[in-house]
Formats: C-alpha cells, structure tokens, sequence
C-alpha cells in the first residue's frame, strides 16, 4: 500500500494540467501513486499521455469539484490522500516531502498541513506567509484546539493532506465545492493535525476575466459558510474566537468591494451584521483603531454610517498620500540638487567609501579591505554608507554617513573609491576618474543577476535593465575562485576588470592562530572539549519569512551535553529570529543571528550545518566538517535555480530528513573518511585564490595602482595552513 495517495482533480483548465503531470513524472516516488479525476476530454487525453502508471478515471465534462475528489480518493489505495486541483502545481520533489512525513504520524493524526507558493497570470512563487504559523506550531502532533492559530492558514485543500481513513469517515462532510469551507472543515473535524514547514504546493490564481462571471447574489454564501462552521466550534472557546475573527476580516473585505450593487451590498452587510453579532463570543474584545470602530459599526448593523466612514476614510488617506508625494518630491528635489553641486567639485585621490549588505555596517569583504587599506595606504580616509538605525553597532571612531543626508551625496559625488558588496543606488554617477569595486558577498550557487530572468520567484520586482546600468559602473569584480569568475560574466555581462585574488574576508582563517580560536569560544561561551555546531541555513524565495526548518530543541538533546548548537539565521531577517526563542537549553542552543563578524563564529565551530547558504565555501577554507542539510533541495533548485547539483558535489556528508541528520552528527560519520574525500575536492574547486593574502593584493591593485606580476602570488592549496581546529587549539 503507498503512503500517500495524489488525487488530480478538475478540468485541464487553460492547459496547466500538462505542467502538472509534467512535473509529476520528472520526480516519481515508489511511496505516492498519482490517480487523475479527469473532467472533461481534454483533461483525460492529457492524462492518457503521461506515465502508464498513472491511474486515469475519466468524468463528465462539467463534473463538479467534489464529485471529482470523490471519484478519486474511491480509487486511491493510500494511506494519505492529497488532493491537487488540475489548475494547481507541485514543487519539484513535494509529494516525496509530503509522504515521509506522514509515514512518521500516528493513525491518530488526522490532517497533515504544509506550506505553498502562490502564482498569478503576472507573478510567480509568492509567499503565502504561514511558514511562521507552522513553525510555532513544530512537529507536533496536537488537537487543533492546542494550536486554534493553524485556522488561519489559507483554507486550500492543496496546502493540507488527509489520512484516508478520516476522508472516509467525514466524505459527506467534506463533499462541498466550495473549497474554503471543505479545507476549515477537515480541520474542525480533526482529533489530532500535524505540521510540515516546507513548501509542498503551488496555488495557481486565473486571471479573473478568464473566467466565468460571479454574480453578485453569490457573495451572500461566505456568509453561509461560516453560519455552518462556527456551530462546530460553539464549545470550543479559542477555536471559536479565531474562527469568529476569520468570519469577520472575510466579511469586511467582501463588503469593501466596489462591484457590488446597492441592493445586493446592503442586503450582505444586514446578513454579516446578523452573523457577527450572533456569533461573537461572550469575553469577545474588538481590535483598537479604525478596524475597532468597523467592527462595532458591522455589530450595530448601521449601514448608512459604515458608508460614511468608508468615505471619509478614503479622502482622508487619499489626502495623506498626496502630502507625502509632495514632502517625497521636494526632497527628492533638494537631494538632486546637492548632488549636483557636488559632481561639479575634483575627485579626491584621498577619499575611499565603503558599504555593504545595504548599508548594514563595517561587515564582509568590504571591511577586510577596509583594515588592510588602514595599513597600507593610511593616506586614503574610508568613509562607511551606514542606515541610520545601524549606526549605534559600529565600531568606535567609525567615520560614517547615513543614506540621504547631505554628506553622503557629497561623499558619494567626491570620493575616489567606491567599494560594495551589493550595488550602489541606481541615482550614484560614475565618474571618469572615479573607481568601482565590486567585492560580492559569496560564491554563487543559486542563480544571480540576468540568470534570474527564467526563475521568477527569485526575480521579483527585479529592474534588470536598471541592474545591467549599475554593473556597467563596476570597474573591478573580485572573485574567489574560477567558478565565480565564469558564473560572473555570464550573470552580470559589462566590461569590469576579474580580480581573481580571493575573498578578502577569508583572509582571517589562514592568519588565525590558536590563540584567536580559543578567545572566539570563549566569547561564545563555548567550553574547552566541547563540541559547537554552527547551523546557517540561506534565505527561500518561496518563504513570506525565517522559520526554523529543523525542531532545534529535540536536535540539541538528541546531540547531547557535549554538544553547542549555534544558529545563524540569514541576514536578510535582521535579528528577528523569532522562533529561536526560549530554546537556549543549558547553553546547547545559541541564537547567533546577531553576532558579528561571521567569521568568528566559523573559526569557532566544530563543524558546519548548512543547506545552500555562500557560507559553506568560506567554512571550506578552514577544512573542516560540513554537513549539507537539503530537506528541500529539489524546491530550492527549480524555484532559485542553482549553477550546479550540491547533491552530486557536496563538501561533506549530506542529510535529507532530521533523522539522517542526528545520524550522521551523533555517529562520527560527519567526519568520516567519506566525508574528507568529499570535502578535500570542495576545497580544491572553490577555495581556489584563498590564502590569506587577498585583501593585500586588492588594496595593492586598486588603491595602490601596482601591476599585476607585482602582487603576491597566489599559494597553492597543499602549501597553505588554516587556523587550528578547535581541539588542536584547546590542546
């Protein structure tokens, strides 16, 4: 009997069932069977045409939406079943994600959730933003009314599996087109549900002029919907009230609409009014603010003042905006201007600026290049771009401007270098005379620049024209090694000069010495003969936020007293890592998101834990254990696109699930012989122009003006020696 059980379902409408099937038969799991409720010929052709393994039950054109789910779960054979509209899509590797973590469930678990993207006619793989609900509620297994916030997932049979036997047991319940309704159903009627915080669906929304007309009569049966759930819960207090606030959010937004006719708006409002207030709970608190003041207005079912405010809620933000487009104007004005009067000023030979990250801070190889100008050319003063509310973390005597003011566009217009590792604002001229650095921020494994344009998820909002513009300033590209070189000139095309000399941050883990290894752990709080695991997990294109993919307090007992679990969440969400709270069990969990230089924490850890983050081949500088933790690889590379296939080339042992992880750490076998061979072919392919001396050959070249032959050579490999293993230095 298979774990799970997909059930296709629905007309092949404007042709997405191919694409569905399509990636269906490109990753075929021996767990999952795939049976399609064909509606209509051109759906059961298209099914015919793919695997013969397929199960193929033609229906009527016309065949409503649960009597197609119907006719399929009555052929399913597998534990689970996961309905996926003919409309929707799965994610490269879904249904495998999906059926091994229901053959880890109880029979008492009832629906298992997940996380999914959305896709328009316009835009693809937007965050549905319930990663973080998820997270809080981990792996699990709870009564809904232990974890009332899951209601608030939005209501899709695609983003939920259900056991078979539950289908069964609740079919006429669930026997309802109107899909919202069947999805907050299952949940309602669930003894136990359980959570999977990774992308395993793709809800696909047509174009609404595409489709047939709604009329305006229909928007009466949301509040039908919800007349038939909340009876479900009336003894269930904080079920209730989540519900009751579902209802009311979805009755507001309706009501906003500006296509319903008087008679029908007037006419829903008195039947939301109805609903609101025979259903608000006893001990019921409305929101503070203008949706306090809807609410009451719904509840009191005035219908004439709730217009009115509606009006003068619209003058008043419509008058809000246009002051601010005039405050926006003038200062965009005064700014130009400024800018202006500064071109017109020399070039000071004298002057170097610097950022990185978008004006994070003093960080990367930005701030290695930085120190080592400090020494060699301490006639150049570096000026650091630093947003405003970074300003407190930086180093004492760091001279600074913050973006906007009238110093940074004077710095910006006058100074003779310029050095980032992201871009500078599209409005920053290229002088003549004026020299652009460009240090990136990490070897390329995901797609970067114009190879964005086939992976829309990762291309969003993206001005490439606007992007090629800010390239063609650059005057040099640093590089760390031969694949970047490569991966560089084909994502970002223009003239820029290659500076093949490493990674100007990596300079530390060959100049670190046993010493440094120690101060770092103790700063950490690392103790002598301790293990610490740095686990540094990248950013998802496909995720609205961070979430944790790994349940880090059954991870650190499941690695022992012995070990330290440093977490390092990606920068992109600042230090609100959240979920990371109150896991710091005796000091084995460390939230590390904040700490600065990266770097140290490196030099720090025993061993590295990442997925597809840039870090892993920097850490491969120190040679030591790396452990790949790919749980979503198959997701992550058709959605980021990726330059090459980690798994086929990993620097270390590589883990799919938790399980194998905890394995492979508590086993030794993350430092095996496998393991070294593995990392030892890493090393040599992207820690190819690291040797510690790369910040000295970019201020030489760049700021010093010597030639190429008089730089330091480049030392090979086998003749170079990292910073000492935390063991060797607590020996």
């Amino acid at each position: 009997m298979p774990e799970l059980s997909v059930i296709v379902y629905g007309p092949n409408t404007q042709g997405h069932l191919t694409g569905l099937l399509d990636s269906l038969d490109a990753h075929p799991l021996p767990d999952a069977e795939v049976i399609v409720a064909a509606v209509g010929d051109w759906a059961r052709e298209t099914a015919e045409a793919h695997s013969p393994e397929t199960v193929v039950l033609p229906l009527p054109a016309g065949t409503g939406d649960a009597v197609a789910r119907t006719a399929g779960a009555a052929r399913a054979t597998g534990r689970w079943l996961h309905f996926v509209h003919a409309k929707d899509g799965l994610p490269a590797g879904a249904p495998r994600m999906v059926a091994e973590r229901a053959a880890e469930l109880p029979d008492e678990v009832d629906v298992l959730l997940f996380d999914h993207v959305t896709s328009t006619w316009e835009t693809s793989g937007r965050p549905s933003g319930g990663g973080r609900l998820l997270a809080r509620a981990g792996r699990a297994e709870l009564p809904l009314d232990e974890a009332p916030h899951l209601l608030r997932l939005p209501p899709l049979l695609g983003n939920r599996a259900l056991r078979a036997g539950f289908w069964q047991a609740h079919q006429e319940r669930l026997a309802t087109d109107d899909e919202p309704h069947a999805a907050y159903t299952a949940l309602l009627h669930a003894g136990r549900v359980a959570c999977l915080n990774q992308v395993a669906y793709e809800d696909r929304l047509l174009r609404p002029e595409s489709l047939p007309p709604v009329a305006p009569e229909d928007r009466y049966g949301l509040v039908d919907r919800y007349e038939r759930l909340l009876p479900l819960v009336k003894d269930r207090p904080a079920t209730r009230a989540v519900l009751y606030d579902l209802m009311v959010r979805d009755l507001l937004r309706t009501f906003a609409r500006e296509d319903l006719p008087e008679p029908v708006a007037r006419e829903f409002f008195r039947r939301a009014s109805l609903a609101a207030v025979r259903w608000r709970p006893a001990d019921h608190r409305r929101p503070a603010g203008l949706e306090g003041v809807r609410r009451a207005l719904l509840e009191e079912g005035a219908y004439t003042r709730y217009r009115a405010f509606q009006a003068a809620n619209r003058t008043r933000r419509a008058a809000k905006a246009t002051l601010g487009t005039r405050k926006r104007q003038l200062g965009t004005k005064l700014r130009e201007q400024q800018y202006r009067r500064a071109l017109g000023r020399p070039v000071d030979p004298g002057l170097a600026v610097f950022a990185a990250y978008w004006d994070r801070g003093v960080a990367c190889n930005p701030a290695a290049i930085a120190a080592k100008l400090g020494e060699l050319a301490p006639h150049i003063h570096p000026v650091w771009v630093v947003a405003k509310e970074n300003v407190p973390l930086l180093p004492p005597g760091t001279d600074h401007v913050v973006p906007g003011t009238r110093r940074y566009w004077e710095v910006l217009a006058t100074a003779k270098y310029l050095t980032n590792n992201v871009n500078f604002p599209n409005a920053v001229v290229k002088r003549p005379d004026a020299v652009h650095l460009q240090t990136h921020h990490g070897t390329p494994l995901k797609r970067m620049g114009l190879d964005q344009m086939r992976h829309p998820a990762a291309a969003q909002g993206m001005d490439f024209a606007a992007l090629l513009a800010r390239v063609d300033k650059w005057d040099y590209s640093v590089s760390a090694n031969s694949h970047s070189t490569r991966m560089w000139e084909r994502a970002y095309p223009s003239r820029y000069t290659s500076l093949d000399y490493g990674y100007p941050r990596n300079d530390v883990y060959y100049r670190c010495d046993a010493r440094g290894v120690r101060a770092v752990r103790e700063r950490l709080g690392i103790a002598p003969g301790r293990r610490a695991v740095l686990y540094a997990p990248t950013h998802r294109d496909y995720e609205a936020g961070w979430t944790p993919r790994l349940d880090l307090a059954a991870l650190a007992d499941r690695l022992g007293e012995d070990t330290v679990l440093l977490v390092r969440a990606h920068y992109f969400y600042g230090g609100a890592a959240s979920p990371l709270a109150g896991l710091r069990r005796a000091g084995r969990v460390v939230d590390v998101s904040a700490y600065d230089p990266v770097e140290e924490l490196c030099l720090a850890a025993d061993v590295l834990v990442t997925d597809y983050s840039s870090i892993m081949f920097d850490y491969a500088n120190l040679d030591r254990p790396i452990v790949v933790y790919a749980d979503d690889w198959e997701t992550y590379a058709t959605t980021r696109g990726v330059y090459f296939d980690l798994m086929a080339e990993p620097p270390g042992q590589v883990a799919r699930t938790q399980e194998e992880l905890a394995e492979i750490l508590t086993t030794g076998a993350w430092r095996d012989e496998g393991a070294a061979k593995a990392r030892a072919a890493f090393r040599r392919r992207f820690c190819e122009y690291d040797d510690g001396r790369a910040s000295e050959r970019v201020v030489r070249r760049v700021f010093l003006g010597e030639s190429e032959e008089s730089l330091p050579p480049v030392v090979p490999l086998e003749e170079r020696t990292p910073a000492p293993r935390p063991e060797e230095a607590d020996a």
